[in-house]
C-alpha cells in the first residue's frame, strides 16, 4: 500500500504543470527554513506529506526498490498497523534530523527515503545474516550477508553527510538517511 501511494502521488506530481509542480513540491514538501522558526499546521504536516513526494523517476524507483526488498519482512515482524506507524515514525525523524542539520535551507526536502532508511535500520537488527542479491563490478550478480550491504550503505551515508555540512542547494538528504536509520534501529 505505501508503494502503491508513492507511485499514485508521484504520478500526480508528472500530471502537473511545470509550475504547478514545483508550487506542488513548495507546498508539501518539507522546507528547513520554513519549519525551523515556530511552524505552522500546515508546515508541520509537511514532516509527513514531504515522505510521499519524489523528485524525479530515478528517485522514486530507487527508494520503491528499497522498500520493496527490505519493507515487507520488517512488516511481517511487525504486522501492518504497527509497520505503518513505524515507517511514518522513522519519516518523521529523519526529516527532522535533516532540519536540524540544515535549518536555514530553502529547498524542499522531498523523499521516502528518510522512511525508508528506518525500515534498512530494523532490517539490520532483525535479519543481519539474511542474503540480498547484489550487483558488484566485476562479479556481476551475488548474494551478500544484509549486515554487511546495509553497514556499507550506512558508513556512506555517513561519510557523504560529513562531506556535505556546509553545501549550498539541494541534492540528497543525507542526515535524513541517518536519522531514519538510527530511528530504525
Amino acid at each position: 500500500a505505501l508503494i502503491v501511494l508513492n507511485a499514485a502521488v508521484f504520478l500526480y506530481e508528472l500530471s502537473l504543470p511545470e509550475r504547478r509542480g514545483a508550487a506542488f513540491l513548495a507546498q508539501f514538501g518539507l522546507i528547513p527554513s520554513q519549519f525551523s522558526h515556530a511552524p505552522t499546521p500546515p508546515e508541520f504536516l509537511s514532516v509527513v506529506t514531504s515522505m510521499f513526494l519524489h523528485g524525479g523517476w530515478g528517485h522514486i524507483l530507487g527508494n520503491m526498490l528499497y522498500l520493496w526488498i527490505f519493507g515487507n519482512n520488517i512488516e511481517d515482524v511487525m504486522g501492518h498497523a504497527k509497520y505503518v506507524m513505524f515507517y511514518l515514525s522513522c519519516g518523521i525523524l529523519a526529516a527532522l534530523s535533516h532540519a536540524l542539520t540544515d535549518p536555514s535551507s530553502p529547498v524542499p526536502m522531498v523523499g521516502a527515503s528518510g522512511a525508508i532508511s528506518g525500515v534498512l535500520g530494523a532490517y539490520i537488527l532483525l535479519f543481519p545474516r539474511a542474503r540480498v542479491l547484489v550487483l558488484m563490478p566485476g562479479l556481476g550478480a551475488t548474494k551478500v550477508a544484509a549486515g554487511v550491504v546495509l553497514g556499507m550503505w550506512f558508513v556512506m551515508q555517513l561519510l557523504s553527510g560529513g562531506m556535505s555540512i556546509g553545501s549550498q542547494g539541494g541534492g540528497v538528504a543525507f542526515f535524513a538517511h541517518i536519522g531514519g536509520f538510527l530511528a530504525g534501529m
